[in-house]
């Protein structure tokens, strides 16, 4: 295995992962505001997870998004 191929990869991987989690976030957030479905000042619960297929690799993330 090449470290710098497998690092590389990897870290591009979670930029697009951490950039697209981000716009969506934001979408689904702004949303709910216009539809009156939130006040602006929640905190909301935030979990992902992350799998690796061919090796049964599964990491989850809780969280909180702060809008006030």
């Amino acid at each position: 295995m090449n470290e710098d191929v497998f690092n590389g990869s990897i870290r591009r991987f979670l930029k697009t992962l951490g950039v697209t989690a981000q716009r969506e976030i934001e979408k689904a957030v702004r949303q709910a505001l216009a539809e009156g479905k939130l006040k602006g000042n929640e905190k909301l619960p935030a979990h992902a997870t992350i799998t690796l297929g061919g090796i049964g690799f599964s990491h989850e993330i809780e969280g909180e998004i702060e809008l006030e």
